[in-house]
């Protein structure tokens, strides 16, 4: 990528970017073809939830029911981030073309203030924001859920929670992959005893086989069961969480339970290619820079510079690069910060970007900020659903880190999060997933963290064609971007889409992760004499995702299927399910 006359530049780089494949065409092909169904798709990251999924539509529910019964199952069967404790979004596509976003994300309690976690002298108290109580949000789940139910399902409340009940009152094997998951956070876990009492085998760590039963989540599932949010928010479950919250140090009351409230909002939209994309508002950061990127980007031909040519995977690391330094710098809880979400999605702003970033060299992070032009002035779990009405939900909810806190609500069953760990704990110092956030993030009462949680709808002349999203914090939004640039630019099917190894860049650090076999040892030499610092992977996410139509957005469906599932490979749980 040395700098070359114009036309002689662009010459080169296309014979670059036919040459220097990091997957070649066989080893894309290589990916099994995705699950294929007549009437609706569940896709989750644990087998059962998406067999208590599949077993909702079949008796008539729509997807909603289907995304409040998963929500549930998930919190027994995935613990690690499927959640009561928690909080998370839904973004809804409905069959007569509504288009909707449910905001049931963690809140900071009433008693949080903006320094409560930093010493004396100013700095950062390494943990009080990731472990402990002092780490916990307000929990949204229930209420979400609960929310969407009643507006948007049409089962009763009872029938959609039954599942979850009896798998925690009788039990369920543990696969490996579930103990893989479990073996991040025995040690921490076994610190707290209401913790190690459900998640540790008589003080030993759980193995393959054997069965999880965890009788207190029962009780609360049954409460919720009898009476709706007032199960959970109020009565003997809310006093149990209130009493584990103050007598481990953190600051919960029965008035942070009282107010909670879920959102209802407009999501952010925008055009890629002649498709519609549907996707996550403030407070997630999701949407906004999905969006900004796929503006970026739709002025690069990257279909013709190739699949991960150097070229190609240049102006998508810059493209991330500028996206996130207006992440980390603006966005905010709408409710406390005016967000500028009309400027960042807008076409011409993307243009303007687009003037900057040199095609030949890479960008200078520290050199990207707010005033200069052109910028003016974990762990998480999702699913993917869609059913034979044209309902599509997305749902992407969590505890932040595995286990989140790592503490237990005491008689309850419940985990919580330590989702207090998403704010600006201290301007410039990097969270939990190494964002560098601004003053629009940091803690005030009852103020809800900036996310990057993207559950993303895609869809051609007003129908939803692909259900799409991820955990993985901070790389959360670059895996939906690459998700969909899949299908879109390289026409590849969803299965293909969800494999493909990815690379992620987030302004700061100024390091761009790859995964391996993510690009060609030739490209990773071109890009790194450009000027990019390549480092290694992050931990996996774990896309799911659903495709409506056909396996590819350009193919045909295999005879009477309309439906497609696609469960990410890097962790060894989950499962597309259709019927």
């Amino acid at each position: 990528m040395k700098t070359l006359p114009c036309a002689a530049r662009h010459t080169t780089t296309l014979l670059l970017g036919s040459l220097l494949l990091a997957l070649p065409t066989g080893s894309i092909a290589a990916s099994i073809a995705p699950i294929a169904a007549e009437h609706g798709m569940v896709v989750t990251a644990q087998h059962l939830a998406t067999k208590v999924g599949i077993d909702v539509l079949k008796r008539g529910g729509n997807s909603v029911d289907a995304a409040v019964a998963v929500g549930y199952a998930l919190a027994v069967v995935y613990p690690a981030a499927g959640n009561l404790g928690g909080g998370g979004f839904m973004t809804l596509q409905l069959t007569d073309g509504r288009k909707t976003f449910l905001d049931f994300r963690e809140k900071a309690p009433l008693a949080a203030t903006a320094n409560m976690y930093l010493d004396q002298a100013g700095n950062v108290v390494k943990g009080l924001s990731t472990y402990g109580h002092l780490a916990v949000g307000v929990p949204g789940s229930v209420a979400g859920l609960e929310y969407a139910r009643e507006k948007y399902g049409t089962m009763r409340r009872a029938e959609l929670l039954a599942p979850a009940i009896k798998l925690a009152e009788k039990g369920f094997a543990l696969t490996q992959g579930d103990i893989d998951i479990f073996q991040t956070a025995t040690a921490h876990l076994g610190k707290d005893p209401a913790s190690a009492a459900i998640f540790l085998n008589k003080g030993q760590a759980f193995q393959a086989g054997d069965k999880l039963v965890q009788k207190d989540l029962a009780k609360t599932l049954n409460a919720i069961r009898q009476r709706g949010t007032g199960g959970f928010y109020q009565g003997a479950v809310a006093a149990a969480i209130v009493k584990s919250s103050q007598g481990g140090g953190g600051i919960l009351t029965q008035a942070d339970l009282n107010q909670y409230r879920t959102r209802e909002l407009a999501p952010i939209e925008c055009d890629y290619r002649g498709y519609h994309v549907v996707s996550a508002p403030p407070p997630s950061s999701g949407g906004v820079v999905i969006c900004e990127m796929l503006n970026i980007l739709e002025g690069y031909p990257l279909k013709e510079l190739g699949f991960r040519s150097a070229q190609a995977v240049h102006y998508q690391i810059e493209a991330m690069r500028h996206a996130y330094v207006d992440r980390n710098s603006y966005l905010g809880d709408p409710d406390f910060v005016a967000n500028p979400v009309a400027r960042l999605t807008d076409k011409a702003y993307a243009a303007k970007i687009r003037a900057v970033i040199d095609p030949d060299k890479a960008g200078v992070s520290k050199d990207i900020k707010p005033g200069v032009a052109s910028h003016e002035g974990t762990n998480t779990t999702h699913y993917s659903i869609a059913d034979r009405w044209g309902n599509a939900v997305a749902v992407t909810y969590t505890l932040n880190d595995w286990f989140g806190a790592k503490v237990t609500a005491s008689g309850t069953g419940v985990l919580l999060n330590n989702e207090m760990d998403d704010f600006t704990v201290k301007v410039g110092v990097p969270n939990l997933y190494g964002l560098v956030q601004g003053e629009a993030n940091t803690i005030a009462p009852g103020k809800r963290p900036l996310s990057s949680m993207s559950p993303t709808i895609l869809s051609k002349d007003g129908k939803p064609v692909m259900v799409v999203g991820t955990p993985g914090g901070s790389r959360i939004i670059t895996a939906v971007l690459h998700t969909l640039l899949n299908v879109v630019d390289y026409d590849m099917t969803l299965q293909e889409a969800v494999d493909a190894p990815r690379f992620h860049q987030q302004w700061l650090p100024d390091l761009t992760s790859v995964e391996n076999f993510a690009i060609s040892p030739d490209t990773r030499k071109l890009l790194e004499a450009s000027g990019h610092q390549l480092g290694t992977a992050q931990p996996a996410n774990h896309v799911t995702a659903v495709m409506i139509g056909a396996p590819s957005l350009g193919g045909k469906p295999v005879g009477n299927k309309r439906f497609y599932g696609a469960n990410d490979p890097r962790r060894n749980t989950g499962l597309a399910l259709g019927y």
